[in-house]
C-alpha cells in the first residue's frame, strides 16, 4: 500500500498536495459547521440506526463519495473511514446553512451581482512592416541602354518629381522625329482640309505614344518648340519615399517593363501581430492600438486595427492581426519590434463599446478614416458604414447593454463547469450552489452569460470552503455535479456505486451472427484494457489494430430499422477513436482516446449484448483530475486502464451487461 501511494505522489505530487490540504480544512470547517461553529463536540452513535434524527455514516477523508453504515477501510485507498453526521431530512444537497459565528470562521464575504462596463488590456507583439499600398515600382516603358543612375544606392529618399535615370532609347528617338515631322507637314497643308485631318489624327497618336513611353506634357511640349529630337529620356519619380531596392547598373540594357526601382512610402506603415483565439472576442476592426518601442521608449504610437485574419493558424493556435500606423516623421523602420496594447470594453453580446467610435461612420478599407455623417473614403472612395455594423455600441444602446459582471475570486472552476454559491434572499447564512456560463475574463471579472441575475449576493469569499463542507456532507458540490452526487444508501454494508446505475435497453431479435461478430470487438478491447492497466503501451496499439480490423468485417445489413442507425453511428466513432489509439506516442495519449472508446463500447453494450462475453462496467472516480471514467472488463476485480500499476485497483464495479443478466432483469419485470 505504501508503494502505491508513493507512486501516486511522485506523478500526481501538486494536485494531491492540494486536495490533502483542501480536504482537512474542509473537515474542520465540517466540525464547526455541524456544531454551529460554538466548538461543541458531539458524540456519534455507533450504530447506523437513527438516533433523534441523525444517522451516523463513514466516509474517506480522500475519497468523500465513499459513505458505508459502519468503520472500516476505503475501497479505493485503504485508509480508515472516519464518522460524519449526515441529517436523516431532506435537505437541499446544493445548500449549506452557517451560523453568524461559523461565517466569521470562514470569512464569507459575498457582492450583488452587477451591470457594468468591464475593459481588458490585450498586450500583443509584433514587427512593423511596409505598407503595401504605398509600394512603388519604378520600370522602364521602352527599351533602351540605361546611361546615368541618379539614384544609385539603396536607402536614399526621393520626392515625387525628381529625377531617377537617364536611358538612350533609339525608338524614343525615331519617335520624337516622327512627331517633328508630322507638325512640320501640318503647317505646310494649312490649305488642304483632307489631308490636315489625316496629319492632325497623326500628330495626336504620336504624342500620346510619347506620354506613354514616360515623356512629360512639359519634355513634349519643349520638343514641338525647339524641334529638336534627343535619344535619351529622363524618368521622374512619380512618388515620394525610400528607395528600398535597385535592380539596375549604369550601362545596361533593359527592356519595356524591366525593374529599375522600388520605392516605399513609410509615412504610413503596417504592424502585423499574432492573437490567441481567447483574446479574439476583445479585437474587434477600427480599434485604437497603441505601441511602443525599444528605440523610442516613453513614445506612444497610435493606429487602429485595419485586418483581422479570417483564418486560424493551426499550429500555432493564433490569427493575424494588423494595424495601420501614421508614421509622418520616419521614426518607425521596417522590421523594427513593437509592443502593443489593445484597451478593450465589452458589452452584452459581444459587442465592443467605444464612446469614440458610437454613432460614427468608419472607411470599410481605412479604419484611420472616421466622420460623423455617411460619406466615402477619402483614400478608396467606398462608402462608408456605420460604427454598428462592424459590432460596436451604439449610443442609444450603450447603457442598457452592459453585462452582468461577477468578480475573478467569485466562480469555482473545474473542467467546463463553472459554480457559485448565491446568498438566498432574505434568508441570512444560507448558501445555495449554482451551475453558470461564464464569459470571457476581463482583468478582475467575469461575464455572466447565463444563471444570474442582477443584485443577487454571490460569495466572493470562503465559497471553496462553503463546497468543500458541502462535498464532505454528500452534497451536489464542485466536484460532484447533480448527476453524480454520491448515494448514501447502503445495502448489506455493501458500499453504492458513486455514478448513477446503469438500466440497459436493449434492441430485440439481435442475430446470433452480429453479436458474435461483436464479441471479437470486446475481445479486442479486453485486450487493451489489459495492456492498459498493465502499462504495456505496444500491446494496447496492436490490440487496436486488430479491434479495426474486426470492425471492418461487421456485418451491418444483419440491422434493421433503428438498430441499424445506431449501429452505423458508433462504428464512424469507433473507426475514428481506434487510430488515434494506433497513432499514440505515449501510453497517456492512448488512455484518453481509450475513455471515448470505453463510452461508445459501453453504449453498445446497453443496445445489442453480446453472444458470449461477460460485460462488467467499472468506474474510477479519480481518473482524469477527479473527473471519473467509466471501463469494461470481462471479470471480477478491479484493473485499472487509465493509472494502471501506479493504482490499479482503483475503482468499483458499477453494472453487469452480460446477456444473461439482462434477460433474467427483464423477465423479473415481466412477472
Amino acid at each position: 500500500m505504501n508503494k502505491i501511494f508513493q507512486d501516486i505522489i511522485s506523478k500526481h505530487r501538486k494536485s494531491f498536495i492540494f486536495w490533502i490540504v483542501t480536504l482537512m480544512i474542509a473537515f474542520l470547517l465540517g466540525w464547526w459547521f455541524s456544531n454551529d461553529g460554538n466548538g461543541t463536540t458531539h458524540s456519534h452513535p455507533a450504530s447506523p440506526e437513527s438516533t433523534g434524527g441523525e444517522t451516523t455514516v463513514w466516509t474517506c477523508s480522500m475519497h468523500p463519495q465513499i459513505q458505508q453504515p459502519k468503520p472500516g477501510k476505503c475501497p479505493i485507498c485503504g485508509m480508515d473511514l472516519i464518522p460524519l453526521r449526515q441529517e436523516s431530512g431532506s435537505e437541499n444537497p446544493r445548500q449549506l446553512k452557517l451560523s453568524e459565528t461559523a461565517r466569521k470562521l470562514a470569512q464569507v464575504e459575498t457582492v450583488p451581482v452587477r451591470r457594468q462596463y468591464v475593459s481588458r488590456e490585450i498586450r500583443l507583439v509584433g514587427k512593423i512592416e511596409y505598407d503595401e499600398t504605398r509600394l512603388k515600382y519604378i520600370t522602364a516603358w521602352v527599351p533602351g541602354r540605361i546611361d546615368r543612375l541618379y539614384v544609385n544606392y539603396s536607402g536614399i529618399s526621393v520626392r515625387k518629381g525628381d529625377h531617377l535615370v537617364e536611358l538612350y532609347s533609339p525608338e524614343l528617338l525615331s519617335t520624337q522625329q516622327e512627331l517633328v515631322t508630322s507638325l512640320k507637314t501640318l503647317e505646310k497643308m494649312s490649305g488642304m482640309s483632307g489631308l490636315l485631318e489625316s496629319t492632325e489624327i497623326q500628330v495626336q497618336a504620336t504624342r500620346e505614344r510619347l506620354r506613354l513611353w514616360g515623356l512629360t506634357d512639359a519634355q513634349i511640349s519643349s520638343l514641338e518648340k525647339n524641334r529638336n529630337p534627343s535619344d535619351h529620356i529622363t524618368i521622374y519619380s512619380p512618388g515620394s519615399g525610400i528607395v528600398i531596392e535597385k535592380n539596375a547598373l549604369e550601362g545596361s540594357y533593359v527592356e519595356t517593363g524591366t525593374r529599375i526601382y522600388t520605392i516605399a512610402d513609410i509615412s504610413t506603415v503596417w504592424v502585423k501581430m499574432d492573437a490567441y483565439e481567447s483574446d479574439l472576442s476583445w479585437l474587434h476592426y477600427g480599434q485604437e492600438v497603441e505601441f511602443s518601442t525599444e528605440a523610442y521608449p516613453g513614445e506612444v504610437f497610435k493606429g487602429r486595427l485595419s485586418f483581422i485574419d479570417p483564418i486560424l493558424n493551426p499550429e500555432t493556435r493564433t490569427v493575424k492581426i494588423r494595424a495601420n500606423l501614421e508614421n509622418p516623421q520616419n521614426k518607425l523602420k521596417p522590421a523594427m519590434f513593437v509592443r502593443a496594447m489593445v484597451h478593450s470594453s465589452l458589452a452584452a453580446g459581444g459587442k465592443v463599446m467605444d464612446p469614440d467610435l458610437a454613432g460614427k461612420w468608419i472607411s470599410p478599407m481605412h479604419p484611420e478614416v472616421v466622420k460623423d455623417h455617411p460619406g466615402s473614403c477619402d483614400v478608396c472612395g467606398m462608402p462608408l458604414v456605420r460604427a454598428e455594423e462592424l459590432g460596436y455600441v451604439s449610443v442609444e444602446d450603450m447603457q442598457k447593454q452592459a453585462p452582468l459582471v461577477i468578480p475573478a475570486s467569485a466562480p469555482l472552476i473545474t473542467g467546463k463547469r463553472a459554480i457559485v454559491y448565491v446568498e438566498l434572499p432574505g434568508q441570512k447564512g444560507i448558501y445555495q450552489g449554482r451551475e453558470i456560463t461564464l464569459g470571457p475574463r476581463a482583468g478582475d471579472y467575469y461575464i455572466v452569460e447565463d444563471g444570474l441575475q442582477e443584485g443577487e449576493l454571490v460569495v466572493v469569499r470562503g465559497n471553496f470552503k462553503i463546497d468543500s463542507a458541502i462535498q464532505i456532507k454528500a452534497g451536489q458540490s464542485m466536484m460532484y455535479p447533480e448527476e453524480k452526487v454520491p448515494s448514501a444508501g447502503h445495502e448489506n454494508g455493501e458500499m453504492n456505486s458513486s455514478v448513477e446505475q446503469i438500466k440497459p435497453e436493449r434492441f430485440r431479435d439481435i442475430s446470433e451472427d452480429f453479436l458474435k461478430q461483436l464479441d471479437r470487438l470486446y475481445s479486442d478491447y479486453f485486450d487493451m484494457q489489459y495492456a492498459l492497466s498493465h502499462d504495456t503501451l505496444a500491446l494496447a496499439i496492436s490490440a487496436a489494430g486488430n479491434l479495426e480490423n474486426h470492425l471492418r468485417q461487421v456485418e451491418t445489413n444483419l440491422l434493421e430499422g433503428k438498430a441499424k442507425d445506431k449501429w452505423k453511428h458508433r462504428k464512424l466513432h469507433l473507426e475514428k477513436v481506434t487510430k488515434q489509439i494506433k497513432k499514440s506516442e505515449t501510453i497517456e495519449d492512448a488512455r484518453n482516446a481509450f475513455e471515448d472508446l470505453s463510452n461508445s463500447l459501453i453504449e453498445i453494450a446497453h443496445n445489442f449484448g453480446s453472444a458470449r462475453q461477460r460485460l462488467l462496467v467499472y468506474h474510477c472516480p479519480m481518473a482524469f483530475d477527479f473527473m471519473g471514467a467509466d471501463w469494461l472488463q470481462n471479470k471480477e476485480g478491479t484493473e485499472n486502464p487509465y493509472f494502471g500499476s501506479t493504482m490499479f485497483t482503483c475503482g468499483d464495479q458499477t453494472a453487469d451487461l452480460s446477456q444473461e443478466n439482462i434477460i433474467e432483469e427483464h423477465e423479473g419485470h415481466q412477472k
